[in-house]
């Protein structure tokens, strides 16, 4: 590997620490990097020059990793997760194996696992659709302590119209965020598979679904919701209409995380969940 971007977690020192100490492993390496800030120093930007990176570092949490998975667009760039924060299960990697790790990685000596995402389209009675892709999931919630209306359909037929305080749609990956919160069940990162999760539900029989990937979610905002907001990977809020038609289906593109050689899913939800502590 020649080029290499470097995405930071904003506002932690120790991320910008890291990072630097990295440029220069890689430099010394004859590597070329992109930066995900200002230029500076005589770096380039991963924004300028998405097309040139055949690997992306990732220092911070698992949003972190979200939102570099967002930027690469399905790009098939594998992403390498350094875990900074305190609960991480896409960023596997421990400071303390950084660099044995990075000199296996630019080598090429490093095995991925393909990640699904979901493409979320919302149509509007105006006929105009916004897309958008995501990695973990997309919660459809009121902004007030009210419930809201949500008519689901699976592969156009009807489910149910949850009176809930919102609905959680997540993939395998994002089954240990907010849906695992929601009650959702926790799902091996490769199956393939889309959970479908309400929030807090007025009728306590709803619960979670499992479905395969190969189904579209469809959820109709319904009965003069007010104040409904649709969040993509707990990051990026777009207000929802009235009427508004949200569809969730398998992404064409998919997410490249590499592996930790030294920990298997199972070590890291153990870890992570505190499992048996």
């Amino acid at each position: 590997m020649k080029r290499v971007g470097i995405v930071t977690k904003l506002n932690k020192p120790k991320a910008e620490a890291i990072k630097q100490d990295i440029i220069k492993w890689l430099d010394s390496k004859g590597i070329e990097v992109f930066v995900d800030t200002e230029p500076g120093k005589g770096y380039k930007t991963i924004l300028n020059n998405i097309d040139k990176i055949e690997l992306m570092i990732v220092l911070g949490g698992d949003g972190t990793i979200l939102y570099a998975a967002r930027l690469l667009n399905g790009r098939k760039i594998p992403i390498l997760g350094i875990n900074l924060g305190s609960l991480g299960f896409l960023t596997e990697v421990t400071v303390d194996e950084i660099y044995p790790v990075l000199e296996n990685v630019i080598k090429g000596k490093f095995e991925i696992e393909e990640r699904m995402m979901l493409s979320v389209n919302i149509r509007r009675q105006d006929s105009s659709v916004s897309s958008h892709t995501i990695l973990n999931d997309v919660a459809i919630k009121g902004m007030t302590a009210r419930l809201i209306n949500l008519e689901t359909r699976i592969n156009k037929e009807y489910v149910t119209t949850y009176r809930a305080d919102g609905l959680i749609i997540a993939t395998p990956t994002g089954s240990t965020g907010y849906s695992l919160s929601a009650g959702g069940p926790i799902l091996y990162p490769t199956i393939h598979s889309i959970i479908v999760s309400p929030i807090c539900p007025f009728t306590l029989t709803n619960r979670p679904v499992v479905i395969p990937d190969w189904m579209t979610v469809e959820v109709n905002i319904t009965g003069h919701n007010a104040n409904v907001l649709m969040t993509l990977d707990g990051q990026k809020d777009i207000q929802i209409q009235d009427e508004d038609t949200i569809e969730v289906k398998k992404a064409d593109c998919r997410a490249y995380i590499i592996k930790s050689p030294a920990k298997s899913y199972f070590d890291v939800l153990r870890t992570r969940l505190q499992w048996g502590e």
